[in-house]
């Protein structure tokens, strides 16, 4: 009996101090906030969301095919505000917050208190100048975003150790995202052809940034040309290569593949935008910040905010539907499937979190609608401005009486209007009896009177998300669904419909579960979704809610 009870004394006992050690392993581990070595934020312009699975036959099993079947998928996303744009899609994916908070209530709008056309990363400070150039490309920052961004979180939550790093061709796709206290911005001159920056970062451009730019690596593209990665026969998602509302940005005489671009060496720095290797370059360039400022090498969690211009380009001038748009994404997933395999040999496979989405998506082009019988058709705000003008003209003897179209609203002019004592309500009538009446407009109305508004909520939700009154306009028109601002060639995104505001939405790596959801979910949602993994404070603006089955 006595060694029984000796044994199961031992046995009770080992237990209990299995347990303990459990508990403390438990505690310690608890206690433990382990992070990524670096968060990579890559954001495809204009990718509408149905590109991941329409051409998903031909992607490679490492490109976007990884990012769906090891990472988590909101298959759902969208975008909450109006005007679906670059500046402000960029703004809102780092920030979380949308145009009525953060301020970017497009890429262009007109200042009520400077009165004057404001571009999104427009800085009229003297103390700010180009770096690299000697245009005025570089004359930019972050000054009219109103809130921080993940990355600026994240170098607070590190007393100012991380690093955070933008690059796109774009300024304000790389400026806007990486925010107010970056480390650096980098982004494309097309009238030299370089990688250029804003004496608000630095000086001076690094030795590594100088010694890319010698490269020359726009015109080694362009010697090889465009062609398509596989024989033309099988791009069976696309229409016939050759059509009459496709643009023709490489000279009127190049309709089709293959596109020679040779003519542009040393001359045009512009035309590879409207190729796939602009977002070779910028993924060359990504990776040599990465080795060069030896990111996801500190004791702090660093982050680079890239962004992929070229597959806007290539679908303002050819549309969704064009073997152009296809073969750039074709390429695209190539060029992701080997940067992944780089952040797994540079960083570590499970060491980086990535998030992928885009800024907005687009719509098809009026023509390929007309040619299937579709609804579409366009407008111009160039053309609405002058009939608007020349309207109150007729009305009240003056002219320029509107000062600008811009993001769907017209804007007044309040001083002249004031000065010559005119009825403004009588003019408000006037505009919006005459957007009613267009065929392109399905609803017009005063900003001011949105939440009286008859509009469905949706609608009216995302307009007034967009709305920022000294910078936005007087009177808001919503189109009828296929109709853009445009003209007889090539497409463009802004509106509140699905095919501009429905976007990709993937998480991957550390942190990360595998899976994907169909829940509604929004563009908002990604800064608090990664700073809550992070640990850090979600940015000043916020207003989306942590996707909380993403995280592991």
């Amino acid at each position: 009996m006595n060694k029984l009870f000796f044994l199961f004394s031992v046995a009770f006992l080992g237990s209990l101090s299995a347990l303990a050690q459990e508990n403390n392993k438990q505690k310690t581990t608890s206690n433990t906030i382990t992070k990524p070595k670096l968060v990579v934020g890559i954001v495809v312009d204009q990718m509408r969301w149905d590109y991941l699975f329409r051409y998903a036959d031909r992607y490679t099993k490492d490109g976007f095919n990884r990012l769906l079947q090891e990472g988590f998928s909101c298959d759902n996303a969208m975008i909450p505000y109006t005007p679906t744009v670059t500046a402000a899609g960029h703004t809102c994916i780092y920030t979380g917050s949308v145009p009525a908070i953060h301020g970017i209530v497009g890429n262009d709008w007109y200042d009520k208190q400077t009165k004057s056309k404001m571009y999104c990363s427009q800085d009229n400070n003297d103390t700010i100048q180009s770096v690299g150039t000697s245009s005025k490309n570089g004359k930019q920052s972050p000054h009219n975003m109103l809130v921080t961004t993940i990355g600026d979180e994240i170098r607070l939550a590190s007393n100012f150790t991380s690093k955070v790093i933008g690059i796109a061709l774009k300024d304000r796709g790389s400026i806007l995202p990486a925010g107010h206290s970056a480390t650096a911005a980098y982004w494309y001159d097309i009238t030299n052809g370089k990688w250029i920056s804003s004496t608000y970062y630095a000086k001076s451009l690094p030795a590594w940034v100088n010694n890319f730019n010698a490269l020359h690596v726009v015109d080694s593209f362009y010697k090889k040309g465009w062609n398509t990665l596989y024989p033309i026969s099988t791009y069976n998602q696309s229409t016939t290569d050759v059509k009459p509302y496709e643009s023709t940005p490489f000279g009127a005489e190049q309709k089709g593949f293959p596109y020679q671009l040779q003519q542009f060496v040393d001359k045009n720095y512009q035309p590879i935008a409207v190729t796939p290797f602009g977002n070779s370059m910028t993924l060359a360039m990504a990776k040599s910040a990465i080795e060069n400022e030896k990111l996801g090498n500190g004791l702090a969690t660093d982050m680079l905010c890239v962004s992929l211009s070229s597959t806007d380009y290539v679908g303002h001038n050819f549309g969704p539907n064009s073997i152009e748009a296809e073969d750039t994404y074709l390429r695209l997933d190539k060029e992701l499937a080997d940067f992944l395999q780089y952040l797994d040999k540079k960083i570590g496979k499970g060491a980086y979190t990535l998030f992928l989405s885009a800024d907005h998506g687009a719509a098809h082009v009026p023509g390929f609608m007309a040619e299937n019988k579709l609804p579409n058709g366009i407008f111009s705000e160039n053309e609405l401005k002058k009939e608007l003008n020349s309207l109150l003209f007729s009305k009240f003897n003056v002219d320029k009486l509107i000062t600008h179209v811009m993001n769907y609203q017209v804007y007044l002019n309040h001083e002249l209007i004031d000065s010559i004592h005119a009825d403004e309500k009588g003019i408000n009538e006037i505009v919006i009896q005459y957007l009613l009446n267009s065929n392109y407009v399905s609803q017009a109305f005063l900003l001011t009177n949105l939440s009286t508004t008859t509009l469905n909520s949706k609608m009216k939700d995302m307009i007034a998300n967009g709305y920022f009154p000294m910078r936005s306009g007087d009177i808001q028109f919503v189109l009828k669904p296929g109709y853009i601002d445009g003209g007889k060639t090539g497409t463009t995104h802004g509106v509140w419909s699905p095919y501009d505001a429905h976007i990709p939405m993937l998480y991957f790596g550390w942190g990360i579960k595998h899976g994907h959801s169909n829940r509604e979910v929004y563009m908002t949602d990604i800064a608090p979704t990664i700073t809550s993994l992070l640990h850090v404070q979600m940015p000043s603006g916020c207003v989306g809610k942590v996707v909380e089955e993403a995280l592991k």
